[in-house]
C-alpha cells in the first residue's frame, strides 16, 4: 500500500512547513489566517473548569478497509425478510450463515426506517467470531452507527450520483486518500490537518493547562488524524510497551518483563538523577545529554536540540505514568494467594497487536495524573482489512481480535481501581466498507473497495445497545431502492458523513457549536447531527 507522503514527511516541502522554517507566502498567509480563527475559538471556549471530569477519545482504525458488510449481519429468514434477502441474493460465496450469527436486541428501529421500513422487527448479529462485539451490544455498552462515509455534499439518491452533478470526495475507493479523508474530515481538498489535531489545537489550552504531554498520543505511528497545524499540538508515538527511547541504552528485554529504558546508561536504569554508568553507554549518554542542553545560532540546529528535549521530557513523563499502573494489582484467579497486574488479567484473552496497543492506553488512562490531562485523543489500528482474497478466513481473524481486544478494554476501564467507563469514549474508522458482491465464486474469493460501511461506538456515555444512522439498503445495480454508487458491486452510498460522525464526537469531548466550523468546515453542508432528529445521531 502506498504511503501518505504527509504521515512520513518525505520531502523537503513538508519538513520545512512541520518545522515552521517555510517562507511565508500566499498559502502561508491562508494558513495563519485559518490558525488565526482558530486561536480566536479557542478563546472563546472559556476558561477550564477544573472540576470537569476527564474525558478521552480513542480511535480505533481498521486499515485496509473493514467488510462491514460481514461484521454485523442481516440474522432474520430470507424468506420473509427483505434485508437478509438481498443480503444472499448479492453476498454469494461471502454470505454468512445466519445461524452462526451472534444475535442482538434491537429495540429501537429508527435506523431501518429509510431503507426498509417494511420490517417491522429487524435482525440482525454480528460476525460468527465477534460473540463479545453482540455481549458488549446486548449490555448496553456499545452501538452501531450505520453507513459512514466521505462526503463532499449528500447525495440523496443513486440518480444524483450517476448524473455526476453533486461533488464528490477527492479520489474515491483509494486507499490512502480514504484514510486521510476519513482522519482529516475535510474531503475535498488536499490534505492539511487531522481533525484531531484540529480539536487537539482549540480546547487544549483552556482543558489542560498544566499538561505534561501531548493531548494527542498515538500507539499505531504517525497517523493523519492527529495532525496539527505548524508549531501546534503536536502528536506524540508510544509504543505498546510505553514510551520509545533512544535505541542502544536499554538492558533486558521485553519478552522477559525485565526491560529497562537507559539501563545499560544511567545508574538508576530510567532515573537520570542518579548519575551515568561508568560505561561506554553511559559515557555516550552523558554527551548526547549535554549536547541537547546547549544552544545554537542555526536555526535548523536550534529546533532539532528543542524536539529532543520535548520528545526527552514527555518520555519521563510517559514512564512516571506507566510505573504509576504498577500498584494496580489483584488476585490472580489461577494462582490464589498471588496478585496479578489487573492489565494483565483483563487482557489475558486480547494478546495481539490490537490487545497490546488498548492495554497500554489502559495504562496510560490509569496514569493520567502524571499526564496531567484533562482531555485526552489517543488512537490505535488493527491492520490487515484490505480483503481481496480469502476473505472469509482472514476477516474472521480480524473479527476474533477485534472482539476480544474490545471487551478486554471495557473490562479493564470497568475495573473498579479504574472506574473511568464512562469518561472514556472508543470509536471505530475505516478507509471504507468494501463491495457487497464478491470478486469471484468459490472460497478464495475476496472483495474490492467501496464506500459507506458501519461503525462502533463503546463507552459509559454511549447510548448503548441501538442502531444509528440509517441501515443501508443491501442492493445492487439500479434495481428499485439501490444506493449502489456503481452498477452491479454494492459500492453504497454513505447515509452519513464522516463530518456529522466526527461532529458528535468531538461535542463530547469539548467542541462548543460556535466553533464547529473551525474543526469541520463542510458539516454546514450537512444536517446538524445535534439538532436534527432524521439524522439520528444521537449515539452520545
Amino acid at each position: 500500500m502506498k504511503k501518505h507522503k504527509q504521515e512520513h514527511l518525505n520531502n523537503r516541502r513538508d519538513f520545512l512547513r512541520q518545522s515552521a522554517c517555510a517562507s511565508l507566502g500566499v498559502t502561508g498567509i491562508v494558513n495563519a489566517l485559518a490558525q488565526m480563527r482558530l486561536m480566536t475559538s479557542a478563546l472563546a471556549q472559556g476558561t477550564n473548569n477544573l472540576n470537569d471530569p476527564y474525558k478521552a477519545l480513542v480511535c480505533l482504525f481498521m486499515q485496509g478497509g473493514n467488510d462491514s458488510t460481514n461484521m454485523i449481519i442481516p440474522a432474520a429468514n430470507p424468506a420473509t425478510d427483505e434485508m437478509r434477502h438481498d443480503y444472499e441474493t448479492n453476498r454469494g460465496i461471502l454470505a454468512i450463515d445466519r445461524s452462526t450469527l451472534n444475535t442482538i436486541n434491537i429495540t429501537n428501529t429508527t435506523a431501518f426506517q429509510k431503507h426498509y421500513s417494511s420490517i417491522s422487527t429487524p435482525s440482525l448479529g454480528f460476525h460468527p467470531n465477534a460473540p463479545k462485539l453482540a455481549s458488549l451490544f446486548n449490555s448496553g455498552d456499545l452501538s452501531v452507527v450505520s453507513n459512514v462515509g466521505t462526503l463532499a455534499y449528500p447525495i440523496p439518491t443513486r440518480e444524483d450520483y450517476t448524473a455526476g452533478i453533486i461533488p464528490r470526495p477527492i479520489q474515491l475507493f483509494s486507499h490512502s486518500d480514504q484514510t486521510t479523508q476519513w482522519q482529516s474530515s475535510i474531503s475535498d481538498q488536499a490534505f492539511k490537518t487531522g481533525w484531531g489535531g484540529r480539536v487537539a489545537e482549540l480546547i487544549n489550552a483552556t482543558q489542560n493547562p498544566s499538561s505534561n504531554v501531548s493531548m494527542n498520543i498515538s500507539l499505531a505511528g504517525i497517523n493523519s488524524l492527529q495532525v496539527g497545524s505548524a508549531n501546534g499540538i503536536s502528536q506524540y508515538v508510544v509504543s505498546e510497551n510505553g514510551a520509545i527511547p533512544l535505541s542502544g541504552y536499554n538492558s533486558g528485554n521485553t519478552s522477559n518483563n525485565n526491560y529497562i529504558p537507559y539501563g545499560n546508561a544511567y545508574t538508576n536504569g530510567t532515573d537520570p538523577s542518579g548519575g551515568y554508568q561508568n560505561s561506554n553507554s553511559g559515557e555516550r549518554m552523558k554527551s548526547f545529554d549535554a549536547i541537547m542542553n546547549l544552544s545554537s545560532d542555526h536555526l535548523l540546529e536550534n529546533h532539532y536540540t528543542k524536539i529532543m528535549r520535548c520528545a526527552r521530557e514527555n518520555e519521563k513523563h510517559i514512564g512516571a505514568a506507566t510505573l504509576a499502573t504498577a500498584t494496580l494489582l489483584m488476585d490472580d484467579p489461577n494462582n490464589p494467594g498471588t496478585n496479578i497486574s489487573i492489565f494483565d488479567h483483563h487482557f489475558k484473552d486480547a494478546k495481539s497487536k490490537l490487545g497490546d496497543q488498548l492495554k497500554m492506553i489502559a495504562r496510560l488512562i490509569a496514569g493520567r495524573n502524571q499526564l496531567a490531562n484533562n482531555r485526552q485523543v489517543f488512537f490505535c489500528e488493527i491492520r490487515g482489512f484490505d480483503t481481496h482474497q480469502n476473505m472469509l478466513d482472514s476477516h474472521a481473524n480480524l473479527m476474533e481480535e477485534l472482539s476480544n481486544a474490545m471487551e478486554a478494554f471495557r473490562n479493564c476501564l470497568k475495573d473498579p481501581q479504574m472506574n473511568i467507563f464512562d469518561q472514556v469514549t472508543t470509536f471505530t474508522a475505516s478507509d471504507f466498507n468494501r463491495t457487497i458482491t464478491p470478486n469471484g465464486t468459490n472460497t478464495s474469493a475476496g472483495s474490492d473497495h467501496a464506500w459507506g460501511g458501519h461503525t462502533l461506538v463503546m463507552g459509559g456515555a454511549v447510548n448503548g445497545g441501538n442502531i444509528f444512522g440509517h441501515f443501508p439498503a443491501l442492493k445492487t445495480g439500479s434495481i428499485s431502492g439501490s444506493i449502489d454508487s456503481h452498477n452491479t458491486r454494492g459500492r453504497l452510498i454513505p447515509d452519513t458523513s464522516v463530518d456529522q460522525y466526527s461532529y458528535v464526537l468531538a461535542n463530547w469531548i469539548g467542541v462548543d457549536s460556535n466553533s464547529k466550523e473551525i474543526i469541520f468546515p463542510n458539516i454546514n453542508r450537512f444536517d446538524n447531527p445535534l439538532t436534527v432528529s432524521s439524522a439520528n445521531l444521537n449515539f452520545l
